[in-house]
């Protein structure tokens, strides 16, 4: 049995709200968008998650403010 500490979580607010968030823990910065329950990717850095999360936002949108919780 493992068990896994998160290190940090960022949460991404766009003009409509909440558009996810990224946990960073042992195994890098894992991606969620809002009105998921499943990660759409683990990254080895802070900026590739960061760049995916908007990525996976609706085209067009500007990029979101994210604030460390």
């Amino acid at each position: 049995m493992s068990t896994t500490k998160t290190l940090a979580l960022w949460v991404a607010y766009g003009t409509n709200g909440v558009a996810g968030s990224i946990r960073h823990d042992d195994e890098g910065y894992t991606v969620v968008m809002a009105g998921s329950d499943a990660a759409t990717g683990t990254y080895p850095n802070l900026a590739s998650a960061k760049g995916a999360l908007h990525s996976r936002m609706s085209p067009g949108s500007a990029w979101p403010m994210f604030r460390e919780h």
